[in-house]
Formats: structure tokens, C-alpha cells, sequence
């Protein structure tokens, strides 16, 4: 079966003891490692694997083909994605008409930065800029833009750039509905057995936190030249109880999201109950 989730720790955590054939029946797995940016784009112009990692943001684009398994991704509380700037003690009217630099158009970081704008940037934000999200710190620091939103291991090293934090939109998005965040999305092809999909993975993150070791070199191997302790800390806020299930809460998060750009016309339009 072939699939495609990103080098980050949280994604090789959870699937290795699947690639690593430590699961009873689940097929062999050829793996692609991709940053979710990639996988987003894959799906909306129908390439890549059966199985792949990518932002809830992008799901209203895939739903007629992929199905959302409802384990294996990331939600959670305390992990948004914050928008830094060079200048400390600055209020969201500073980038009122400002260049602001975002890791994808079609994330769940994106959505959030979007929606927020909206109530709190008076005016707007001016220019937004894509760029891969390991080239967003340099370039606020630079000087080449005015902000910019950072996802991942970023919420723990930019304070190595000398750059200041101007909101962090996970704790937003909490204040403001009271749920977590939908961060990124397990979907498969619907034409495979998704009970079956389902089923090796919530497999495999109950693996994983039960050898928690046994993972150590496959994670710190893609880990992009983190420190172990950056690894471990990215692991303990994207894997959680969500990983395994998303449950009640997680459902109403992403319909909540999803509702909202699709309002916004950040999203298509979409039948919310495709979700489940």
C-alpha cells in the first residue's frame, strides 16, 4: 500500500510500527516523506498515494474521492500555529496592508491566520506570500516580509531568530469555540477498505505508545536535524487522544473550521456530513 506523511516526528511516531511490519495483517507499506504542503497539492490535482497525511484545510477539495480516517492525525490543544514578527510588542493593526509570508494556501494554518485577520486586522493583511515553512523565520528576520505564520518545531526555536510572537492562533481558536484545533488529516482512497485502514493504524499509535524507544532512530532519522528533546517535545503536543480517536469534540472542531472558511469563501462549499 503506498502512502505519504511527512519526516516530522509526530508522523514517523505514529506510523512505524507500521512501516516496520510490527502490525499482524497490514499490508507492506511504501512510504513517501513529503511536507504536508506537497501532499495538499497532490490531492487537489488528483496525484499521490492511496493514503496520505494533509491539512484538514485541504479536505473540502478531496472529499468526493478520500475519506477522512478518523485516526493517525493531529489535533490537539496548545499546538496553533503562531504569527511572529521581527518588532517586539506589536498589535495585529501592525500588519494592517502588511507581506505576510504562510507555509500553504491550503492549510489549517492558513485558515486560522485568515479567520482571525478577519475579526481583528482592521483593513486586512496586504500581500501574502508561500513559502516553505523552514524559510519563513529567516525571512521575517531579514526583513523580506513583515510576518510570518510558522507551523511544526517552529513554535519552539524561534526565539533562536531574535523574533517576537504576535499571536499565537491555537489559543485564539480555543478562546473564541472552545475546541481543539484541526491541525493535519489521515484520508484514504475510497474505493480501499477504510474499517481495515482504520484499524492498523489506531494499531499502530497504541504500538507506539507502548515501545515509545523502539521508535527513537527511525524519528530522530527524519527528524530535519532536531534535537532529540525538540522531538520528543513535538511528539507529546501533536500525539494525543485525537491521534487515537477523534471523537465527538475533534468532529465538531473540524466542522467548525471547515464551516467557517467555507462562509469566509476560503473553502468550497461542502456537505459537512461527508466528514464522517
Amino acid at each position: 500500500m503506498k502512502i505519504a506523511f511527512s519526516p516530522c516526528p509526530n508522523d514517523t511516531f505514529v506510523f512505524h510500527a507500521w512501516v516496520h511490519g510490527l502490525i499482524p495483517g497490514a499490508p507492506k507499506l511504501d512510504v513517501t516523506y513529503a511536507d504536508i504542503d506537497i501532499t495538499n497539492n497532490w490531492v487537489a490535482e488528483g496525484k499521490g498515494p492511496e493514503v496520505q497525511k494533509i491539512s484538514y484545510a485541504a479536505l473540502p477539495w478531496v472529499l468526493s474521492e478520500y475519506a477522512l480516517i478518523p485516526c493517525g492525525g493531529a489535533l490537539g490543544r496548545g499546538c496553533g500555529p503562531l504569527v511572529l514578527t521581527k518588532e517586539a510588542q506589536l498589535g495585529p493593526e501592525a500588519i494592517t496592508g502588511k507581506k505576510v509570508a504562510v507555509p500553504s494556501e491550503r492549510s489549517t494554518a492558513y485558515l486560522l491566520f485568515r479567520l482571525w485577520a478577519a475579526q481583528n486586522v482592521p483593513g486586512g493583511v496586504g500581500e501574502i506570500v508561500v513559502l516553505p515553512f523552514h524559510e519563513i523565520m529567516p525571512a521575517v528576520q531579514a526583513g523580506d516580509i513583515d510576518a510570518g505564520l510558522v507551523i511544526h518545531e517552529a513554535r519552539f526555536t524561534y526565539q533562536q531568530y531574535g523574533l517576537n510572537l504576535l499571536t499565537d492562533l491555537g489559543n485564539w481558536w480555543e478562546e473564541d469555540t472552545g475546541l481543539p484545533i484541526p491541525l493535519g488529516a489521515i484520508i484514504a482512497h475510497r474505493s480501499l477498505d477504510l474499517e481495515a485502514i482504520t484499524s492498523w493504524i489506531r494499531a499502530s499509535v497504541e504500538y507506539a505508545w507502548a515501545h515509545p524507544e523502539v521508535s527513537k532512530s527511525y524519528i530522530m532519522e527524519h527528524a530535519q536535524e532536531l534535537s532529540h528533546d525538540v522531538a520528543k517535545s513535538h511528539i507529546d503536543l501533536y500525539v494525543n487522544e485525537f491521534t487515537l480517536d477523534l471523537g465527538e469534540d475533534g468532529y465538531a472542531a473540524i466542522e467548525a473550521l471547515l464551516g467557517r472558511a467555507a462562509e469566509e469563501g476560503l473553502v468550497p462549499k461542502f456537505d459537512l456530513s461527508a466528514l464522517r
